[in-house]
């Protein structure tokens, strides 16, 4: 029995070691995350017309975000792992909550707990390729038809409900977040095309089922220009501020489409347009190539990983990140619909870009304990 429990206070006395002692953060990876954090403040400023109060709680909610982002990066992958389930769990019984107490404007997104407000459908979107991540390491891959069947209902679930909230593009991407873990686990290109006929042959049927506005978001996507004045001013107005701003841009806080009204939510949702417009063709490129960076060096650290879970977990998170720079980028410019998806850390909003910053935390884990085996 001694032994025994000198057994386990070692073991654990190795782990504390491991979660207390000195992070060893990915320099490179912290330096670019840095960078973005200060031109989203920057371009935040300026589209905010010099708000100094909006600017410092995005900071405090910054500085929030890379202390959460170094702790977590202290603790082990197998602890992360073991603590998967419950933060999936969490994250399911709070869009529940959410369908009961829930608030917004015209949709029931967000938590009221008193001193802050706070979005349960962002905590997917790190909660997801974790759990089918942890769910797939322990099983032979690529996976099995029942592992696809198990997998497709942790997605189904989570994605149903923020569906209903309704929120269809962070409900698409957080469905897509545990694809990519799929993709990521070797799975068979034949059956990706199966799945895409699938989802293509279910597509009348999603329309279906789809609220009167986003059939409209549809619509106006592929015709913006038939309702000028009503549907079709966000991308409209946000083409014109993009365009407008040419190869250098018009300067910082020197924008016409945000400082006069006419460019919509631009501290939020169309915040790159803004960019854009201020800063011109080469602060997007930069903004751009800093995206590219931060989702390659995710990319390599997940291909150094020790263990299946971190090779996943850490890859799923890359593509998820490039995912979400891509569809705000689409949607600014008239490719893609317009879906409500934020700019990360670029865009104004706490749970957003605390979230991700958690998420780097979990990639910074990888990186940290990538020579350690538990």
């Amino acid at each position: 029995m001694n032994d025994i429990a000198a057994s386990v206070s070692a073991r654990a006395f190795r782990i504390g070691r491991r979660i207390f002692s000195r992070p060893r953060i990915d320099l490179p990876l912290a330096i670019a995350l840095t960078i973005l954090a200060a031109i989203g403040l920057t371009v935040l400023y300026s589209a905010s017309n010099l708000d100094t109060g909006m600017l410092v709680g995005q900071a405090v909610r910054f500085l929030i975000g890379a202390v959460l982002l170094l702790a977590i990066s202290r603790i082990p992958p197998n602890l992360l792992r073991a603590w998967t389930p419950w933060f999936y769990v969490l994250g399911v019984l709070l869009l529940v909550v959410v369908r009961v107490l829930g608030e917004g404007q015209g949709a029931h997104r967000w938590l009221d707990i008193g001193f802050f407000r706070f979005q349960p459908s962002e905590l997917m979107k790190l909660a997801m390729p974790m759990m089918l991540a942890w769910y797939l390491h322990p099983r032979p891959l690529p996976p099995r038809w029942r592992d696809l069947a198990a997998a497709a209902l942790m997605i189904a679930l989570p994605a149903y409900l923020i569906f209903k909230q309704p929120d269809l593009g962070t409900a698409l991407l957080v469905a897509a977040s545990g694809l990519f873990v799929l993709f990521l686990a070797g799975l068979q290109w034949w059956k990706i095309g199966v799945a895409l006929v699938g989802l293509a042959a279910a597509a009348p049927l999603a329309l279906h089922f789809m609220h009167g506005y986003q059939r409209q978001r549809i619509v106006t996507f592929l015709h913006p220009e038939n309702d000028p004045l009503g549907s079709g001013w966000h991308i409209l107005q946000s083409m014109i501020a993009v365009g407008s701003g040419g190869i250098f841009g018009k300067g910082f806080n020197q924008g016409t489409q945000s400082k006069l009204e006419f460019l919509p939510e631009h501290t939020t949702d169309f915040i790159f347009a803004v960019l854009g417009e201020e800063f011109g063709l080469i602060g997007v490129l930069i903004l751009l190539a800093l995206y590219a960076f931060i989702v390659g060096r995710c990319l390599w650290i997940a291909v150094n990983a020790r263990d299946t879970y971190s090779r996943l977990v850490a890859g799923a998170f890359a593509l998820a990140f490039f995912v979400y720079a891509i569809v705000n980028g689409g949607m600014i410019s008239g490719v893609l619909p317009v879906v409500g998806v934020p700019l990360p850390l670029v865009s104004y909003g706490g749970t957003s870009a605390i979230t991700l910053l958690a998420g780097f935390g979990v990639v910074m884990s990888v990186h940290a304990h990538r020579k350690w085996t538990p």
